[in-house]
């Protein structure tokens, strides 16, 4: 499944320089603002970032679709289930 294709990224969230909590708050008001099928795509620099978007995930029900180490930071693409 393609992410652009099927499921474009709709927002984008930059939460790069931000420490915990902020990476997880800044994503959930995010998402709340996409409708159910749309993909946020987050940005951080946090490397605790990778375990609280996953567990964010888990606890909502949204879904993880990919995680990417960039040159520096984490990209994390969600959809809104």
């Amino acid at each position: 499944m393609s992410v652009t294709s099927l499921n474009p990224v709709v927002l984008e969230l930059d939460a790069s320089g931000l420490s915990c909590p902020l990476p997880i708050l800044k994503t959930r008001k995010a998402i709340g603002q996409l409708q159910k099928g749309e993909v946020l795509r987050v940005l951080a620099t946090d490397h605790g970032a990778q375990k609280d978007i996953e567990s964010f995930c888990k606890q909502t029900g949204n879904a993880l679709l990919s995680t990417n180490e960039l040159e520096g930071a984490y990209e994390f693409l969600i959809r809104k289930n």
